[in-house]
């Protein structure tokens, strides 16, 4: 029966070549056991009896995008929390909406544009969101946020905007009154829709051309390019330059780095780079 069954080698080796083509994402064999487990509830899900069938729909099925959608939300794993690694939201505070109130007193340029690539079940962006609010006058700027993932599940949470009490551990009681509606029970909070109305979420896989034209002044991608080898993670970040202003910023996972990556961007601090100019 499958889902008793070990998978072998080559389906493994050939599950992870799939997947590597077709989203970037790099998995070795300490990931062979959640592997296993996840095509498992696939097969199950779809009445299939090997993985060969499955990847007869991977490779050859009439549907198989949508599987591929499916599979991708199965292997995905998505915990965060409101103001994750707060050192890049202080430095929005600090350094990135004053540069951006210096560089417009008055202005012609009132736009502003946020990307957060990989964001997940929401949590990120509407933290940026918020961040924006609190130390800038939105109302006098054309102000949005980009928030991508390639996972529909999270996608479909994150337009929801409703969070448990544990998510939102890092909000603070004012905040938590000023930008959230508290459900009946007390358990649950909802985003505010002058939030949800800065934020645009849709689809994205990082390993396909970009279906945009607009530059940010700071991207978000934190916590992602750990899925991905040197060589994929260097075409993605030349990618994100490509689409910084100059003086932009990308923001990356505190546990990630770019060392060795060969990028046009000069380092600020760990996890912080910024685009010449």
């Amino acid at each position: 029966m499958i889902g008793m069954d070990k998978i072998s080698d080559k389906d493994f080796v050939r599950f992870c070549d799939f997947i590597y083509q077709r989203c970037g994402i790099t998995l070795n064999d300490n990931k062979r056991d959640l592997v296993h487990s996840r095509l498992a509830k696939r097969l199950r899900a779809l009445g299939l009896s090997s993985y060969e069938d499955y990847f007869d729909i991977l490779y050859n099925g009439r549907d198989n995008e949508q599987e591929i959608v499916n599979l991708l939300d199965a292997i995905s794993t998505n915990v965060t929390y409101f103001f994750r690694e707060d050192k890049h939201f202080d430095f929005l505070v600090n350094t990135v909406i004053p540069g951006i109130e210096k560089n417009n007193p008055g202005g012609s340029d009132r736009k502003i544009r946020i990307w957060s690539a990989g964001c997940s079940t929401g949590e990120e962006p509407y933290s940026l969101a918020i961040t924006f609010a609190e130390n800038m006058a939105l109302e006098n700027w054309d102000f949005r946020i980009l928030a991508t993932d390639i996972s529909t599940n999270v996608l479909s949470h994150a337009r929801k905007g409703v969070y448990d009490e544990e998510r939102l551990r890092n909000v603070s009681d004012t905040m938590l009154r000023k930008y959230f509606t508290r459900s009946r029970d007390g358990s649950r909070f909802r985003v505010h829709e002058k939030l949800v109305s800065k934020i645009k979420f849709a689809r994205l896989n990082l390993m396909h051309e970009f279906p945009f034209k607009s530059r940010f002044d700071c991207i978000f991608c934190r916590n992602v390019m750990i899925y991905f080898d040197r060589s994929t993670q260097g075409q993605l970040v030349n990618k994100f330059s490509s689409f910084l202003n100059p003086g932009g910023y990308l923001m990356i996972g505190h546990s990630e780095s770019l060392t060795n990556v060969e990028h046009d961007l000069v380092y600020v601090q760990p996890s912080l780079y910024r685009k010449k100019g």
